[in-house]
């Protein structure tokens, strides 16, 4: 007699703890969005995120620069302009090196004629480079009382001003008044010069913007001090 015989299999449900787990998984992770760190998860999240199935992520809006302020807010009118004069400095004291550009594009002197009565002020004053130097600095840079926002970009002029004492030390040691070394100072005097015109404009630009500008060769050096 042949005898079927059925053969039931336990069906497996997995652990109390892991299927309560399973369940109550999101099908993608809640982000919460805090005012101190929205701006560093922002740079990672792509434009559109779907928190939950069907609802779509607002688009996160992207900042190339970080702004700075008292308070973690916007940069106040106050901060944006004290942090915008600061760059004047290193201007006022590197324009003599833009001699050879101006004999050669008048338009450039003209560009910047607006400056020319503060210009003739500044330089009005014995000594103004170097106590302009050390107001800067210890009246703004080392004084708590301003934002951060104001002693980077003030710190940032700082650094900038002692590079321009780098060209005239060359002109000094070296001193050469024709052929090959005079062609390389005048192309060394007027690399120099837009250097600075371009980290002027960029700087006070940025600051009026309220936003937080990082100069070439001087960026790190100004935020170790800070």
């Amino acid at each position: 007699m042949a005898m079927a015989m059925a053969v039931s299999l336990p069906r497996y449900s997995p652990p109390l703890g892991i299927a309560r787990d399973i369940q109550s998984t999101p099908l993608s992770s809640s982000i919460r969005h805090s005012s101190s760190r929205s701006a560093v998860l922002s740079s990672f999240l792509p434009g559109r995120i779907s928190l939950r199935p069907g609802i779509p992520h607002p688009r996160s809006r992207r900042s190339l620069t970080v702004v700075e302020a008292r308070g973690g807010g916007s940069v106040d009118a106050v901060d944006r302009l004290v942090a915008a004069v600061s760059y004047l400095l290193p201007l006022f004291d590197g324009i003599q090196y833009g001699r050879y550009l101006f004999m050669q594009f008048p338009v450039l002197e003209q560009a910047l004629e607006p400056l020319f009565p503060l210009l003739r002020a500044y330089k009005s004053f014995p000594y103004a480079s170097f106590v302009a130097f050390f107001v800067l600095y210890l009246t703004v840079v080392r004084n708590q009382s301003f934002s951060r926002y104001v002693r980077f970009n003030a710190m940032q002029a700082v650094v900038l001003d002692v590079l321009t004492i780098v060209p005239n030390l060359v002109e000094r040691t070296f001193g050469p008044a024709r052929g090959l070394g005079y062609s390389l100072l005048v192309s060394f005097y007027n690399t120099v010069f837009l250097f600075l015109v371009a980290c002027f404009a960029y700087g006070v630009i940025s600051c009026v913007l309220g936003r937080t500008p990082r100069l070439p060769f001087v960026a790190d050096a100004a935020d170790a001090q800070i």
